[in-house]
């Protein structure tokens, strides 16, 4: 699999587990949980995105 193709399924990957976690966090009120689930979406939506630009560029 190329490098930019692996990146973006990480990263929607990750998107994916960040929204479980933020919903979970949100239902059990518990906001360590919330802000970690944000912080794995914003994770995921930056290897998305670094997977993006590889494509771009061939890689």
């Amino acid at each position: 699999m190329k490098s930019s193709t692996q990146d973006r399924v990480e990263g929607h990957t990750k998107d994916l587990k960040g929204k479980v976690k933020e919903g979970t966090g949100k239902a059990f009120n518990n906001p360590d949980l919330r802000d970690e689930g944000r912080a794995d979406q914003a994770e995921g939506n930056v290897q998305r995105k670094a997977g993006d630009v590889k494509k771009v560029f061939g890689k």
